[in-house]
Parts: structure tokens; C-alpha cells; sequence
């Protein structure tokens, strides 16, 4: 089976996440997820051909697992990288000749549907379209660009989802809103997974080492969504707790200044981005995760908290909740509330026996999202559509 899977984002080689590769929010939950299922899939047998956008540093293009290559398009430049849209639309429908399947993976990129249903018209293919972060049913609106977003990106989410021969949704509430949204063909939910460790994935270091116990961690982009605000100022009602925010982004100047503001500073570290690769040796030094999100179909950093059998405070948002089990595998708070936010973090770091029976359970659950078992879950969609006239319906559904 030959794929070719459309995202805008992939996660780049540790040469990219550095100086000016920061800036090009390299790392986070997209973009782990569409390389660990490309190299899943890649196990199994499936050729694939990924394209996306050019971080600095990064080859035009490599090869991925045994029989799969990435192409990156476009300015390796933070400010101008939706340009890669350009070039994409004269490229994929040439990669289409040679493709059983297209698959697009939608988040906040308003060129992925026009784009992808572009290469599929032209060959008759079938779509799968991933829905990471629904614009139209997740986006908090909360200033102009948002509010585009919203709006252009809500009409072409829609459109994708018409016409495509399936959808696929992280969390079961989204499928339901896909479906209430008037989409007619199947819908599947398969979420984001985790890698068990590999054999060169630290050992037992610790990456937090000389950084005071406890140590709260927040693993993602510092961005708007990710709310990481309400972590820094809870800070301040958690004396002597170490907060480690692990990841870069467009909000790491403004949450300096408000440590510094609140008289934090000395206990909110910024580690930037760590590779990929590291992060499970990473969260084998915390004590808790944090997750603060204003919104969030479903959180790669939340299940690698959860395989690292760590207590895990989110907020009841989007696709967590279908996730953690609050009192039973993490607490759940209200996104936005710095007092509440901390006080589920002050019971996980004092009560032991609550942490441990939250972390254990966490790890527990964590095995039913085995990248393994979700890149068959994917197989088992292409193939269905594949074998029930895809080609000819998504034909009609595109003109």
C-alpha cells in the first residue's frame, strides 16, 4: 500500500529545535503524532510519502523507517511557513499518480483541506482526514486571528469532513460533533498513542537533576492554548514546588515577565524543547504533570505522563476528559483558575499514597494507547476504504 499523508507539521531532527528552530514550534503533540504513526505504519509494511513544512536546519527531504521518505516545502523561516502551500499544490498532486490513499492530518493549517482535496480529485483517490484540533467545534475564539480560524478554517473542516471516506477523531466527543455536523460516511476514533522506550532512551538519568523536589512539569508548546499563565501564577500558592515548563513557543516572553512579576522566577524553569527521545527519561524526575489547556482534543504529553505512572492535574476540556478518569487515573480542574489548579496539585504532592494510586492506575490505562496496536486500528480504515468503492464516491463528493 502506497500512502501519501499531507501535514503541517512532522517532527523534525533534533537539529531543528535549537535557536532559530524554537521559533518554529517544532515539537508538540501533531507533530509526535503523525511521526510515531508514519513510523508504525512503516513497520507494517505501508510506503508512505509525509508532506509538510521546513523547519531551519532540516533536509529537504529524508527518509523515514525502511521504505517511507518526508519531503518539507516551503521558507525554513517561522513567519512565512503556511508559503509551503505553494509549492504543495503543484507537488502533491504529482505524488497522487503513485498513491493508493491520501491521508491529511487537519489542525489549526487553513491550506490542508483545499490542498488535499485537490491531489485527490485529480487521481480519484480516497481521503482519511485526521481532525487533530477542530477549528470549528474546539478553537476558543479569543481574538482576531482565532476568530479566522474559526470561521474559514470551520467552513473548509466542514467540507474536508463531507468529503471524505472517513474521518478520523481523537476522542469519542468529537465524532459525535462530526457526525451532529451532518457527516454522513464513518467516523473512527483513534487517538494519539505512545512508543514504549527505546533501548537508547536515557537509561535512569535524570534530566531534572539539580532542580529541587517537588517538581511539577508542563510538557508542551508555550502558546494561548496551552493557558501554561494559570501554572505561573499558581506557582505563587505553592511555595517551595519547583514548576519546570518543558517546551518553547510565542508565550515565553510574557510568562518570564509574569514569574518575574509575581516573584516566582527563581521557581518556574524554562527548559526549552527537549527531543523527543528524552522525554520519557524526563518525566521519570517529576513528581506531577500539569496540563492547564483552554482547550485540547487529546494531549500527547498527557499519555506520556500517564506511561511514566506520574499523577497527572489536567483541565476538563475537550478530549482529556474522555481520557482521565478524574479521582481515578488524574485530577480534573477548570481551565483558567490558578487557586483551584493548585490546590489539586498540593494533593497530589503531599498525599504519597493518592499520587501512587493515581500514577499507577494512569500507567495502567496507558497501555490501550500503544502505537502499535493504533497504527492497525489505521490499517484496518485504509483498507476498508480501499474495498468499498472510496475512489468512486469521494469522486462525486469533490467536484
Amino acid at each position: 500500500m502506497n500512502v501519501l499523508r499531507l501535514c503541517s507539521v512532522f517532527q523534525p531532527p533534533a537539529s531543528a529545535i535549537a535557536g532559530r528552530g524554537a521559533r518554529f514550534d517544532p515539537i508538540g503533540g501533531m507533530q509526535t503524532h503523525t511521526h510515531e504513526l508514519t513510523l508504525a505504519l512503516d513497520r507494517l509494511g505501508v510506503v508512505q510519502t509525509v508532506v509538510t513544512t521546513r523547519p531551519p536546519t532540516v533536509d529537504r527531504e529524508q527518509t523515514i523507517g525502511v521504505r517511507s521518505r518526508v519531503i518539507r516545502l516551503g521558507l525554513p523561516v517561522p513567519w512565512f511557513r503556511q508559503l509551503y502551500s505553494w509549492p504543495a499544490a503543484g507537488l502533491l498532486p504529482r505524488l497522487a499518480a503513485d498513491a493508493d490513499l491520501i491521508h491529511a492530518h487537519l489542525g489549526e493549517d487553513l491550506a490542508v483541506v483545499p490542498l488535499a482535496l485537490r491531489a485527490a480529485r485529480r487521481h480519484n483517490l480516497p481521503l482519511v482526514l485526521t481532525v487533530h484540533t477542530s477549528v470549528r467545534h474546539t478553537l476558543a475564539v479569543t481574538g482576531p486571528r482565532s476568530a479566522l480560524l474559526a470561521t474559514v478554517g470551520g467552513a473548509l473542516e466542514r467540507r474536508g469532513a463531507a468529503a471524505a471516506a472517513a474521518v478520523i477523531a481523537l476522542a469519542p466527543r468529537l465524532a459525535e460533533l462530526i457526525r451532529a455536523d451532518g457527516r454522513t460516511g464513518p467516523v473512527y476514533v483513534v487517538p494519539s498513542g505512545v512508543t514504549s522506550a527505546r533501548p537508547d532512551s536515557d537509561g535512569d538519568e535524570d534530566l531534572l537533576a539539580g532542580i529541587p523536589r517537588p517538581r511539577v512539569v508542563f510538557l508542551g508548546r508555550l502558546h494561548a492554548q496551552k493557558q501554561v499563565d494559570t501554572l505561573v501564577r499558581a506557582a505563587g500558592q505553592l511555595p517551595d514546588t519547583q514548576i519546570v515548563l518543558v517546551g518553547d513557543g510565542p508565550e515565553r516572553a510574557s510568562l518570564q515577565r509574569l514569574a518575574q512579576r509575581l516573584g516566582v522566577a527563581a521557581r518556574v524553569r524554562f527548559l526549552g524543547f527537549v527531543p523527543h527521545e528524552r522525554v520519557a527519561g524526563l518525566l521519570r524526575g517529576a513528581d506531577a504533570l500539569a496540563l492547564p489547556s483552554r482547550y485540547e482534543e487529546l494531549g500527547t504529553a498527557l499519555l506520556e505522563g500517564m506511561q511514566a505512572g506520574l499523577p497527572i492535574v489536567a483541565s476538563a476540556t475537550g478530549g482529556v476528559r474522555q481520557v482521565i478518569d478524574d479521582g481515578r487515573t488524574g485530577l480534573l480542574v477548570p481551565p483558567g483558575d490558578p487557586s483551584v489548579l493548585a490546590a489539586a496539585l498540593r494533593q497530589v504532592l503531599t498525599d504519597s499514597t493518592l499520587a501512587a494510586r493515581l500514577g499507577g492506575a494512569a500507567r495502567i490505562e496507558a497501555t490501550r494507547y500503544d502505537w502499535t496496536d493504533l497504527a492497525d486500528q489505521i490499517l484496518v480504515i485504509y483498507n476498508s476504504v480501499l474495498h468499498t468503492g472510496g475512489r468512486q464516491l469521494r469522486a462525486e463528493a469533490v467536484t
